[in-house]
């Protein structure tokens, strides 16, 4: 009769601890990825300023001269000199890129060449408005989405599920100016549901936030169909199935965490959709806002506004990133595996 003696385990305290447990994971991974992401956030909005400022600067033909040279102004080739040289178009490109840059540092966004206001006057007087109907928008294409997704999903019959399958496809494929010119024919005129004239700050949202939010749904309910037939493909589900678990549990316990990263992510690529669709929703409804304001400038060839809205909108959108960036390791434990190894 022998008995068997369990040698202890070399190095079994280095390997797990005093108590078991292993050492906690360092955050260095975790601060370096969140500094090269800033990093590279910087460095993408210095080189969109960069080339805003060179592609403006390189239209054909002279901002200030095709603004007040104007027979009807009655301006001396004197007097346009001066202009140029209070605006500092006299001066070399790199020297004009240098203080644009300073400026925009510093809070100075220029003088607008249509008004001779401040640029940071009227965008701060255009924001509020368009963030309004931004973030009504988006809110709107989430709830619009997350119906899509779930009908066409779990619906009871199949027709309908199909029918739901697609309507993402159909509203990318229709423009926005459309949807607008649309929405004003059939609400607006024919039913008389919405007033064109004289209508309360609420009524002139509704249409402009529908027209906004349709393009915006398409994407996001794709994304989110995807991810929920990702899902439920996955071998747990059939288990959980097999336990008599019922849609909505799946939808509640398991669909909405796996699908909300994905969705998270194409949320903040389209911000810039937003930005493009206010310049047309606010041009169709006649809306003040930083789209009008756009559209304006373009149209009067206003340089230091042009440039200002870019940058801003270039800023807004590297932040949003970088913020879906940062928060996905929070929401995935997959990337947090990935940022602490």
């Amino acid at each position: 009769m022998s008995i068997a003696v369990r040698r202890p385990q070399q190095g079994g305290q280095q390997a797990g601890g005093p108590a078991g447990r292993r050492p906690a994971a360092p955050r260095s991974g975790t601060r370096a990825r969140a500094l090269r992401r800033i990093g590279q956030a910087a460095l993408v909005v210095a080189a969109t300023f960069v080339l805003a400022f060179l592609l403006l600067h390189a239209l054909p033909g002279d901002a200030i001269v095709a603004r007040y040279a104007s027979p009807e102004l009655g301006l001396s080739p004197e007097q346009l000199a001066d202009l140029r040289a209070a605006y500092g178009a006299d001066q070399p490109v790199w020297v004009q890129l240098g203080l644009s840059a300073w400026g925009f540092l510093t809070g100075d966004l220029g003088t607008s060449l249509q008004t001779g206001a401040e640029v940071s006057t009227l965008i701060a007087a255009a924001l509020p408005p368009t963030l309004a109907l931004a973030g009504l928008g988006f809110l709107l294409a989430a709830v619009l989405a997350v119906g899509i997704a779930a009908l066409a999903t779990f619906g009871r019959w199949e027709p309908l599920r199909r029918a739901f399958r697609s309507l993402p496809p159909l509203f990318v494929s229709i423009p926005v100016f459309w949807i607008g010119i649309v929405l004003l024919q059939v609400v607006s005129f024919r039913l008389g549901l919405i007033p064109v004239i004289g209508a309360n700050a609420a009524e002139q949202l509704v249409l402009p936030v529908v027209t906004i939010a349709i393009p915006i749904a398409a994407p996001l309910a794709q994304v989110l169909i995807r991810a929920i037939d990702d899902t439920l493909a996955e071998p747990y589900v059939a288990v959980a199935r097999s336990r008599g678990a019922s849609a909505g549990w799946l939808l509640q316990r398991e669909v909405a965490r796996n699908a909300l990263l994905p969705t998270l992510t194409i949320a903040g690529v389209l911000f810039g959709e937003l930005i493009a669709g206010a310049v047309v929703t606010e041009t169709v409804f006649a809306r003040s806002g930083l789209g009008r304001l756009t559209a304006d400038a373009v149209a009067t060839r206003d340089i230091p506004v042009l440039q200002a809205v870019v940058v801003i909108s270039a800023v807004a959108f590297v932040v949003i990133n970088l913020v879906v960036d940062l928060v996905a390791p929070a929401i995935d434990p997959r990337l947090r595996k990935e940022v602490r190894a």
